[in-house]
C-alpha cells in the first residue's frame, strides 16, 4: 500500500501541488562562519540548565538550519523545554521534496565552472536575523532579535584571516580558517568532498552520529544534524557546482524531508522550501520559484517556547550574493543565486 503524504494524498499528488513547474537550466560542460553556535536547536537539551555560549559570526555552523538562534558573547542562556522523546521512526523525505532537490541539484550543476585559486576569497553577503535570549540583572529572561547583516570574505585555502563588514564596521578575524572542517568550510575543504551524494552523506553522517548520535547527551539526533549541517554548508559558504549539487542530492536522502509549497526568506523574497521538523523546531531551505537557486534559509517553532510562540521565525538569513574575489574587500563582479 502507498504511503500517504502529510496531507492526504500520494506522493505525486503531493508533488504536483506542492512543488512548482521549476525550470532546469541545460548543463554546461565543464562545469555558499566558524559556524555561529547552533544553539536554538539545543534548546531541549537540558531542562533548567544554565549556560553560556559566544557567538561568531560566519563560521560554517554560523546560524543553523535547526535554528541558528545563537547569543552573544557572554549572554546566560536557560533552557526551559523538557526532555524530549526522539521518534522510533521517521519516514522517508517525501516525493516532492526529493523531486524539488533534485531541481535545485540541476540548476547548481548548471553553474559556470572556473578555475580557483589559494590565495582567492570566497565571498558571501547576507541578511536577516536571529534571536537572542539572555538573563537580565533582575533575573528574568529577556528576548530580542539581532540583525546579521553581513559581508564576508574567507581565505580559499585559509591560510589567510577572515575578513567581515558588519553595522558599517570593518574588521579581521584573528585566527585564520586553516584546512578547514564542517564546522568551519573553506572553499578548499568543500573541494575535498566526495561528489557521489550517498558518499557525502555518508561522511556527514559520521560526523553527526559522532557529536549527536548515541551515547552522547544531544537530543538533536544524527538525522536532524546531518539536515543542519547541510543548510549550514549551503547558506554560509562557498562551494564548487558538482558539491553543492551532491549536497541537495543526499539530503534528498534523509528521512523525514517534506515541502512547504509557501515560503519567505529574509529579504522578502517568496519560494518553495523543504523542511525537517524535530522536538517544536523546523529548519527550512527556501528555493526561488522560478531558477530553483537556493535564497536562504530559517528555523520556525512549531510549539511555543522560551523563544516564542509558534510560528515565528526565531532565525532567518537570506544569501544576497556570492562568488569568489581576487582580495579581501573586493566584491565579486558577478554574485547571487537568484538574480
Amino acid at each position: 500500500m502507498r504511503s500517504q503524504a502529510p496531507w492526504g494524498k500520494d506522493g505525486l499528488e503531493e508533488e504536483r501541488e506542492s512543488v512548482p513547474d521549476l525550470p532546469v537550466p541545460e548543463m554546461a560542460g565543464t562545469q555558499h562562519f566558524r559556524r555561529r553556535q547552533h544553539f536554538l536547536r539545543e534548546i531541549d537539551r537540558m531542562s533548567h540548565n544554565k549556560g553560556s555560549f559566544a557567538s561568531k559570526m560566519f563560521s560554517p555552523r554560523r546560524i543553523t538550519a535547526a535554528l541558528g538562534a545563537a547569543v552573544v558573547a557572554g549572554a546566560v542562556i536557560l533552557t526551559l523545554s523538557p526532555e524530549p522523546t526522539l521518534p522510533a521512526a521517521v519516514p522517508p523525505a517525501t516525493a516532492a521534496s526529493a523531486a524539488l532537490l533534485e531541481r535545485a541539484a540541476l540548476a547548481a550543476a548548471a553553474e559556470p565552472v572556473s578555475a580557483v585559486r589559494g590565495n582567492q576569497y570566497s565571498y558571501l553577503k547576507v541578511a536577516g536575523h536571529t534571536t537572542v535570549l539572555s538573563e537580565n540583572a533582575a533575573g528574568g529572561m529577556d528576548r530580542r532579535q539581532e540583525r546579521e547583516d553581513m559581508e564576508q570574505w574567507t581565505s580559499v585555502d585559509g591560510s589567510t584571516p577572515t575578513f567581515q563588514r558588519k553595522n558599517g564596521k570593518s574588521t579581521w578575524v584573528p585566527e585564520t580558517p586553516g584546512e578547514g572542517s564542517f564546522n568551519a568550510p573553506t572553499y578548499t575543504f568543500a573541494t575535498s568532498l566526495p561528489s557521489n551524494p550517498e558518499a557525502l552523506l555518508k561522511a556527514i553522517n559520521e560526523e553527526a552520529t559522532k557529536n549527536h548520535g548515541q551515547g552522547t547527551d544531544s537530543t538533536t539526533g544524527p538525522d536532524q544534524e546531518a539536515f543542519v549541517a547541510i543548510g549550514d554548508l549551503l547558506r554560509s559558504s562557498v562551494t564548487p557546482p558538482d558539491i553543492t549539487a551532491a549536497l541537495y542530492r543526499a539530503a534528498a536522502r534523509i528521512p523525514g524531508v517534506v515541502t512547504l509549497p509557501h515560503a519567505v526568506d529574509a529579504a522578502g523574497r517568496t519560494g518553495v522550501a523543504v523542511a525537517r521538523e524535530h522536538n517544536g523546531e523546523r529548519a527550512e531551505w527556501i528555493f526561488d520559484t522560478t531558477t530553483a537557486h537556493f535564497l536562504g534559509s530559517r528555523t520556525v517553532l512549531t510549539k511555543s517556547n522560551a523563544w516564542g510562540d509558534a510560528g515565528t521565525a526565531v532565525t532567518s538569513i537570506a544569501v544576497i550574493g556570492h562568488g569568489i574575489a581576487d582580495e579581501a574587500g573586493q566584491v565579486p563582479r558577478t554574485t547571487g543565486r537568484s538574480n
